[in-house]
């Protein structure tokens, strides 16, 4: 056994390997009924501005969105899930660490197609992952990151393939409860 583990490289191939062999592959084909479909009533989604009780965002779409959040927290939607991966779990902190475009709940610009979804979805994620292979993930994580900010960047990086991988299968799981349903009017 060796100590010349190449950290960096096993983290980036964890994520990777999820991205282009389970969640990806399993959000080709999205449609926006889908991207869309409440499984519940209450369930929370991307809306028309003006159609939800609580929101954020800057655009024509608002994300629901209650902070702290209601207990116990709503279910929530193939959009709701793919903006929070895109805001919440890439884009702030690609925008705080690695310079990307700033990026916040209030000010992002929630798509109400699934196609443009994606399309937010795979830039940030590259970010990421470009951001990820040019850190030193020794260093600290610094302040606004969600971690503590003592904490090395490798930390910071399992809890963000770890985000990737929860909600890439709550994703997959609501497109197999979708195709299922017999109730799709929702």
């Amino acid at each position: 056994m060796t100590n010349d583990l190449d950290w960096k490289e096993l983290l980036l191939e964890q994520a990777e390997w999820h991205w282009h062999n389970q969640l990806r592959p399993r959000l080709n084909g999205l449609t926006d009924d889908e991207y869309r479909w409440e499984p519940v009533d209450g369930a929370w989604n991307v809306r028309p501005r003006g159609t939800g009780a609580t929101a954020v965002g800057s655009g024509d779409h608002v994300l629901d969105w209650e902070y702290p959040a209601p207990e116990p927290a709503p279910v929530t939607t193939i959009a709701w899930r793919i903006a929070h991966l895109v805001v919440g779990v890439y884009g702030m902190r690609v925008a705080l660490l690695f310079g990307g475009p700033p990026m916040s709940h209030a000010s992002h610009e929630y798509p109400g197609d699934a196609a443009t979804a994606l399309r937010q979805l795979d830039t940030v994620y590259e970010a990421w992952i470009d951001g990820i292979r040019k850190s030193d993930l020794s260093r600290p994580c610094g302040p606004g990151t969600g971690m503590d900010e003592d904490y090395p960047m490798a930390a910071l990086v399992l809890h963000v393939h770890r985000e990737l991988i929860h909600h890439g299968a709550e994703i997959a799981l609501l497109r197999d409860l979708y195709r299922g349903s017999t109730d799709r009017g929702r």
